[in-house]
């Protein structure tokens, strides 16, 4: 038995925090204390659950990551691509403050969006160029804002549902397109989808419907 705590990388306020209370359990009960590298977990967490093979193309989406990895082995791991700005999980959340739907966003949205129309609106699906496998969620995130703006209050009311729908969409379509990529480019079909956006019903959805 022992005390897990992760210690990288992330917010260094974040970190702190919690390795100090985790350093104080550890000497509290006389028990050694484990580092865990924050996106090393996120890769092998369907082991615990799935028992996925190797090697397989993971993609971490998260409200601070959004990365492609070709994983080998246990430790044994490369970066394909990874988001140039924001993160998959973070434009949720900055959408959703956007129209008041509260923190975290993710949640709200995946809610919402089932009960609107997924292509009532064209959000664009930025760096779907196979010559990288990076991502990019700033320009959607801005695409979203001047169209609030551009638009009534009562409209976006009326309307909203279908709105985070067709951003959602752009979401998953942006994982999608790139994670089809990396498959093609590796040739290995075993897929794993981890972090808190690997929650979201719609990209689970999707993933299975690329699976098959």
């Amino acid at each position: 038995m022992g005390v897990a705590v992760t210690n990288r990388p992330g917010l260094l306020g974040s970190l702190l925090v919690g390795l100090t209370a985790a350093k104080a359990v550890a000497w509290l009960w006389d028990l050694p204390l484990v580092t865990v590298h924050h996106l090393e977990s996120h890769l092998y967490a369907a082991q615990w659950t799935e028992g996925v093979e190797f090697p397989c193309v993971a993609i971490i989406a998260s409200g601070g990551h959004t990365s492609l990895y070709q994983v080998d082995d246990f430790a044994e791991y490369r970066l394909l691509g990874q988001t140039r700005d924001d993160a998959a999980g973070e434009a949720f959340d900055k959408v959703a403050k956007l129209l008041g739907l509260g923190y975290p966003g993710g949640i709200a949205i995946d809610r919402l969006a089932g009960k609107g129309d997924k292509k009532a609106f064209n959000f664009p699906r930025a760096m779907a160029s196979p010559k990288t496998l990076d991502f990019s969620f700033s320009g959607l995130k801005t695409s979203v804002r001047y169209f609030i703006q551009q638009h009534e209050a009562a409209y976006i009311q009326t309307h909203l549902a279908d709105l985070v729908a067709s951003f959602q969409e752009a979401v998953v379509d942006s994982l999608l397109i790139k994670l089809s990529q990396a498959v093609a480019r590796t040739k290995i079909r075993n897929v794993v989808i981890s972090g808190g956006v690997a929650a979201n019903s719609r990209l689970r959805a999707s993933v299975s419907e690329m699976a098959a």
